[in-house]
């Protein structure tokens, strides 16, 4: 091959895309590309003006690298929302609200054609009776365009990102209108800022207020902030190949594939590792994006805190996704009415979720239920006016988280898995309320129930909730003797001892961790069932999967059996052990060894980047692994 050839060859594999191949941050092709963007950027960081256009076409051209003629949505997202927010802007009071109400209908078509065109399809036409056979419009636009066939049209693809970047739009719309900011006046300013691509294909949702004053800052990166950067790149990579990935090829992706092939206690270890390994996938991909937004000057806001150390439900959401757990509470639940007050899009929202949820079921039971739900709530709060603002405030989270699973896709196991969120929040807002007598005693008798079903109506879902209501009841019961043991004195100043001492608070503390990490873990069975497949088939695979696993998990198990099996699998359990006790160190430990690398020479700083760099690709297996959140 003479020169020219292989330069034609490495060229055309340059701006080619390779839907097998998308450029991914774990690929030595990313890395490749972004010392290139980085040489370059080095030349014009002093000019922000400059620096913002050239960081825009170069996400460009890596949304490009990653989603090929989707490209051409991105481009139509950027432009329709720069000039809609620049017409808000100036448009008369009675006109804003039009504009408002346009991009966000236009924004969320967009994301609604692509996400849930197989869902309203099939709605309407057992609705309707209609015969509404699903084709990507832009597919038999680009065909019609070009001439040729080359656009595949019986199927709709979901662009990477598209949530992320939609929802960012939106968010942008709405702080123009709530007078939070004004919109930019130059198209290449914004969009660098709706396509900066760290963030751009699975997030954080950056938001205008937090981004724009550094559109024009002038660049600064310190010796020690390099040094955090780099942590942030190393720390992403481990938490992606050797946890999430790792786990996923060697025993996750295999049960959740197949999960009658195993036993009860590899589908209830392949459910644990599962947890692990969604977190270290997504929150790697936001350590890799933090650390190389970080070197070109730009900061990304936190998208997790240690969710896994969370006591409850409701904390578990201030840590996990934060950026969508913020956006979901300033664009959803405060219009909703928060913890003030419902709306009628409250009730208009359970009654279409009802709807939703039935159809997506296949039984009209799920709207009984709900309205079943929501006549126990309206009677609690006749006869408890003082309580009807609570009961509000707890139906707007519900219509929050369940609004929150249908983000991630149209499918009954979403619904679910929201659902279950939800109801976990609300379940502890009562439970906090409650005297330690009287939660003892309604966990003792949510067992006595699970018992007396598993009894009554044999099935392994009952064996299940049995044990795990039993050990809660063990816990209860505990925590009962200790405080009637152990009631607050009065110290010899007059003032009330303390309850706990350290030792017990951090028990408590642990419990509860546990507790909810156990509860987190159980509502992952529903997510991941209904990730990874096709829309049209989402529905009975993912709760088949579901429904398996859960019977393995509730039979009987065979505990001789049990340690080989562990053995077996101790490679995996290990990695697990490992991720989970770093997951679980303080707070204060992590930020000293990440300021500890930081301060390295450079020269040592590089062995031992050099060093972790070369453990990790030990365990990058042949086929890359993609990001989880990518589809969503």
């Amino acid at each position: 091959m003479t020169l020219p050839d292989i330069i034609r060859e490495f060229l055309l594999a340059l701006f080619s895309f390779d839907s097998a191949h998308p450029l991914l941050f774990t690929q030595f092709y990313f890395w490749a590309f972004f010392a290139l963007v980085f040489a370059g950027f080095s030349l014009i960081h002093s000019k922000p003006v400059l620096r913002n256009a050239y960081l825009f076409f170069v996400s460009l051209f890596f949304y490009y690298k990653t989603s090929g003629v989707f490209l051409a949505l991105l481009l139509f997202v950027v432009t329709y929302n720069f000039f809609a927010a620049r017409a808000l802007h100036r448009a008369r009071p009675a006109w804003k609200t039009f504009w408002v109400v346009l991009s966000v209908v236009i924004d969320l078509g967009v994301l609604a054609y692509f996400k849930y065109a197989y869902f309203l399809a099939d709605f309407l036409n057992d609705l309707f009776g209609l015969s509404i056979q699903v084709r990507d419009v832009l597919g038999e636009l680009g065909n019609m365009l070009t001439g040729t066939h080359a656009f595949r049209v019986d199927a709709i693809i979901l662009p990477v990102g598209i949530s992320f970047f939609t929802f960012q739009a939106i968010s942008y719309i709405m702080d123009v209108r709530r007078g939070k900011i004004e919109p930019l006046r130059k198209f290449l300013d914004f969009g660098f800022f709706l396509t900066f691509f760290p963030q751009l294909v699975a997030g954080p949702i950056v938001r205008a207020p937090e981004f724009f004053p550094q559109l024009y800052k002038p660049y600064s990166l310190s010796r020690r902030w390099f040094g955090i950067a780099v942590f942030w790149i190393l720390n992403g990579l481990v938490k992606k190949l050797v946890l999430a990935d790792y786990l996923a090829v060697n025993l996750s992706d295999r049960v959740f594939e197949n999960p009658l092939l195993y036993t009860g206690f590899e589908n209830l270890a392949a459910l644990f590792c599962y947890s692990l390994q969604v977190y270290a996938d997504f929150s790697g991909y936001t350590d890799i994006a933090t650390g190389v937004a970080m070197l070109m000057g730009f900061y990304l806001p936190q998208n997790f805190n240690s969710p896994y150390k969370a006591r409850n439900a409701q904390q578990f959401w201030r840590r996990w996704h934060m950026s969508l757990s913020r956006w979901l509470r300033d664009y959803l639940y405060i219009p909703l009415g928060g913890n003030r007050n419902s709306t009628w899009g409250t009730y208009i929202i359970i009654i279409a979720v009802a709807v939703i949820g039935s159809f997506l079921s296949g039984s009209w039971w799920v709207a009984f239920a709900v309205a079943v739900i929501a006549l126990i709530l309206l009677l609690y709060g006749w006869r408890r006016p003082d309580k009807r603002k609570f009961l509000r405030t707890q139906v707007n989270s519900m219509d929050t988280m369940l609004l929150g699973g249908l983000w991630h896709g149209a499918s009954w196991n979403f619904m679910i898995w929201g659902g279950l969120n939800g109801i976990g929040m609300i379940i502890y807002k009562f439970w906090a309320e409650w005297s330690i007598g009287f939660k003892t005693a309604v966990i003792w008798g949510l067992c006595a129930l699970c018992f007396a079903l598993s009894r009554l109506a044999p099935a392994p879902v009952w064996n299940l909730f049995t044990i795990w209501t039993l050990v809660l009841a063990l816990g209860m019961l505990v925590r009962l003797v200790y405080s009637f043991l152990h009631r607050p004195g009065v110290r010899n100043d007059g003032k009330a001892a303390t309850e706990e001492s350290p030792v017990t608070a951090w028990i408590s503390n642990a419990w509860a961790v546990f507790q909810t990490f156990v509860f987190i873990t159980f509502t992952r069975l529903f997510f991941r069932s209904g990730s990874n497949l096709d829309p049209a088939l989402a529905n009975e695979q993912a709760w088949n999967t579901a429904k398996n696993m859960v019977n393995q998990i509730g039979s009987a198990w065979n505990f001789s059996i049990v340690p080989r099996i562990a053995w077996q699998h101790r490679s995996v359990l290990l990695v697990f052990a490992f991720g989970m006790l770093v997951h679980w160190l303080p707070d204060r430990w992590k930020r000293r060894y990440r300021i500890a690398f930081a301060r390295l020479p450079l020269p040592v700083m590089a062995l031992v980047v050099f060093a972790v760099v070369f453990v990790v690709y030990q365990f990058i297996t042949a086929d890359l692994q993609t990001f989880i959140y990518f589809q969503f």
